[in-house]
């Protein structure tokens, strides 16, 4: 960097102010390339900007200075990417910043803003970075072209499709065998095949969402691997930005004007609600059922039949 690392809290705090006010109300969210996502590793910190929608960048928060100097110290022990086997960070030094490529310049920081401010601090030039691909509202506009019907199924990723049922510990499909980085820990919950097939030969297009920053292309691949029917992928729903706000409410607006009724599954309820009433229908999910999809599909059955 051509600037002087900020040291002390104040001086990081002006620095952090400047850093914001370049990007607030210029950047934009943008699709990285597939070649960017598979070799770029690394970015330069003047490419690399704080979110200024984060906690880390609200003046009422702020960045923890505490865990920003234990990640100094961990750099000045180990190096920017070195395993850091003794740090007692809560998150390893060494691990990549989660970060979205924008315009018109370089990365925002989705996850890492201690990690950037440590290393801007002891004048560190160049961090390690994981493009993700989040889901845009462009990505949702080509999935409702596809979409077959008006009426849909919302499921939580981390909640219900990547979460054993409560007591089988042998609850999951078999393990991805591809050695992608992110597929190779994470497991299906027994039965979502069979449960997503059913769902679509019922009429019903199925929407997955998750609030962690996830690459959207390797949950599409996770779900081609498993076979599982997928109308649509949101990854980031919680993301703290401009861009996310606004994908948010764009979002909704899409959905009402596309499906009638939406029923959403978790892990002990599916709940059904309509576009054009405030009416609702619910049925439980058996917990006592030795299989969660066999369960949800008799709730799902419950749920159809006449009132």
């Amino acid at each position: 960097m051509s600037k002087q690392p900020p040291s002390t809290a104040t001086q990081f705090d002006q620095f952090l102010a400047e850093e914001v006010r370049k990007v607030q109300g210029i950047w934009y969210p943008v699709k990285p390339t597939l070649l960017s996502r598979i070799f770029v590793r690394h970015a330069p910190l003047h490419k690399l900007h704080p979110n200024p929608e984060d906690e880390f960048c609200r003046p009422d928060i702020g960045p923890n200075h505490a865990i920003i100097s234990q990640y100094e110290r961990d750099f000045v022990e180990f190096g920017p990417n070195k395993y850091l086997s003794s740090s007692s960070s809560q998150v390893n030094a060494s691990e990549p910043l989660e970060v979205q490529k924008i315009r018109p310049d370089g990365y925002m920081i989705l996850n890492g803003h201690h990690r950037w401010a440590a290393a801007s601090r002891v004048g560190i030039r160049r961090l390690q970075i994981h493009i993700i691909n989040l889901t845009l509202k462009d990505d949702i506009e080509r999935m409702l072209k596809t979409s077959r019907y008006d009426r849909r199924v919302t499921l939580d990723l981390d909640e219900t499709v990547f979460c054993p049922f409560p007591g089988r510990s042998d609850g999951f499909e078999k393990k991805v065998s591809f050695p992608i980085r992110f597929l190779r820990r994470q497991r299906i919950r027994l039965g979502i095949p069979a449960l997503f097939q059913f769902l679509s030969d019922q009429g019903y297009d199925i929407w997955v969402y998750t609030a962690r920053y996830l690459s959207l292309d390797s949950l599409r691949f996770l779900f081609r691997y498993y076979r599982c029917p997928v109308t649509g992928l949101v990854t980031g729903t919680a993301r703290k930005a401009p861009a996310g706000s606004n994908m948010r409410k764009s979002l909704e607006t899409m959905m009402k004007k596309h499906y009638q009724s939406t029923v959403h599954i978790d892990n002990k309820t599916i709940l059904q609600t309509f576009t054009d009433s405030k009416g609702f229908r619910e049925a439980p999910i058996d917990a006592s059922s030795d299989t969660w999809s066999l369960a949800v599909m008799n709730a799902f059955k419950q749920l159809q039949e006449p009132s």
